[in-house]
């Protein structure tokens, strides 16, 4: 792995988009759907989104506790809904098969359209649901004489095609297309989107308010925490009612098997969780053990960077997740230190043996060791045919995990050892020079009170859309 041609972060992140809720958003068109440009982390340290606890759950579906419902239930007459075309008129507007194959076809090339077909019609009924939201809240702003000019949406396809892809319009038109997609259902997102973030805005936002005393308190109370350890988990969360524990739980542990065959975890997160992070690919941001349901904090424990556990049992549902980093609060992380390394790369034939593999490998440790350091490094390096490529600027936890903590290890001039493979040839990363990371500050005030903010905007918009729904006449074709 050539370490110096482009920096990739060693885990994946998830932008988080402002005012959104639980279906595809414009970040997760860049960053997971489609799958063709790394997007960077935007949020704040220290504390996380939250997730939709099982109590969270059990109030949501309050209204459906109070039906006299049979346990065994008898349908009568033919019609069977099951087999329904996945198409819907709602509240007058259609929404067509097209409009469904067209932003399915971006789900499956975000998993390298190896999605079986069971999972597939799965995800058809998903992006329908998804559609009929977008539908409504389209209309709500309709409603509340919102207008989104077609200039304004072009523009931010432009953005898109430029800052998520690096691509020209003309580029991102044919990609879309050969993925049979279309620009034309991209715009449709982001008319939805913008749509949604303007009604809350003038009907939500204004009467959102966090009071500086609890800003103050959770300050207070993340100071008082400074050295514990924190977790950046992803969450997807699925619930179950006693009735239907049993599908529920195979329905996690296919989604399960899914992931472990490279499924992306931010797109199952978008289409399935239930949980009120899904909206950011079930991203919980940093937080402390102690605010998960023990059975969660459990797992999460025992887990290392990268790791997946679940199904786990919780008393709501299922929970699977997945973590993506762990450090200790308003501590500085080790791995943040930007690192000057001179990699030496020995190329071998493509018909070296193993045993001659290893005595160049022992040759190339022996001619660093005479270097005596990074200056006289390319002078040995050329007497035995090697090449050094310099980088003054790698972040150790952008390096893979074995060679982290070796590189910390080392002192100014010491170099690893060889690692490397007969067809990738043998390498060292030699030590030039360390800025190590500043102790963490955490949140701002005026962050942290953004954030909270934030959370409680996307509370009441799931409400919000909840009602919409409640209200809509939906006719299914």
């Amino acid at each position: 792995m050539n370490f110096f041609s482009k920096q990739v972060p060693a885990h994946p992140t998830s932008t988080r988009l402002r005012l959104s809720r639980g279906r595809p958003s414009l970040a997760f068109m860049g960053a997971a759907t489609l799958a063709l440009a790394g997007l960077g982390v935007a949020g704040v340290g220290g504390l996380g989104a939250g997730r939709a606890s099982a109590q969270d759950t059990d109030a949501d579906s309050g209204p459906q506790s109070t039906l006299s419902l049979p346990r065994e239930v008898t349908m009568l007459g033919h019609s069977n809904p099951n087999l329904r075309r996945a198409t819907a008129v709602v509240n007058g507007d259609i929404v067509t098969g097209t409009d469904v194959d067209q932003r399915l076809a971006l789900i499956l090339a975000a998993n390298g359209n190896k999605v079986g077909p069971e999972e597939t019609q799965r995800l058809r009924l998903q992006v329908l649901r998804n559609l009929i939201d977008e539908t409504l809240e389209i209309q709500e702003a309709k409603t509340a004489e919102i207008t989104i000019d077609n200039a304004e949406v072009d523009e931010t396809y432009a953005r898109v095609a430029q800052d998520n892809f690096h691509l020209s319009i003309p580029a991102l038109d044919a990609r879309l297309t050969a993925m049979g997609s279309s620009p034309a259902s991209l715009k449709r997102q982001i008319r939805g989107e913008m749509s949604w973030q303007r009604v809350l805005r003038r009907n939500v936002q204004p009467f959102v308010n966090v009071s500086e005393v609890e800003v103050r308190e959770l300050l207070d109370r993340l100071k008082a925490s400074k050295g514990t350890e924190e977790y950046r988990l992803g969450e997807i969360y699925l619930s179950a009612t006693p009735e239907s524990r049993a599908q529920v739980a195979e329905n996690a542990r296919q989604i399960m098997t899914q992931l472990k065959q490279g499924g992306s975890f931010v797109a199952y997160a978008r289409q399935y969780s239930e949980a009120s992070t899904a909206a950011v690919g079930g991203d919980l941001g940093w937080i402390r053990l102690a605010q998960l349901p023990t059975e969660l904090a459990t797992a999460a424990r025992g887990m290392g960077t990268g790791q997946l556990a679940g199904p786990i049992e919780l008393h709501g549902g299922y929970s699977i997740i997945y973590l993506i980093d762990k450090r200790q609060v308003l501590t500085a992380d080790p791995r943040d230190a930007v690192l000057a390394l001179k990699q030496i790369t020995l190329n071998l034939p493509s018909t070296t043996s193993d045993a001659e593999a290893a005595r160049r490998a022992d040759e190339l440790a022996a001619t660093v060791k005479t270097a005596h350091g990074c200056g006289g490094i390319d002078a040995a390096a050329a007497k035995i045919g090697a090449q050094v490529v310099a980088n003054d600027s790698v972040r150790v936890r952008d390096l893979p995990a074995p060679l982290q903590q070796s590189l910390l290890a080392l002192s100014l001039g010491e170099s690893t050892q060889p690692f490397g493979s007969q067809k990738d040839g043998v390498r060292v990363l030699m030590l030039c020079g360390r800025d190590d990371p500043k102790a963490a500050s955490g949140p701002s005030f005026e962050e942290l009170m953004a954030q909270m903010e934030d959370d409680r905007v996307n509370k009441r918009a799931q409400m919000y859309l909840r009602d919409l729904r409640r209200d809509a006449i939906i006719d299914y074709n």
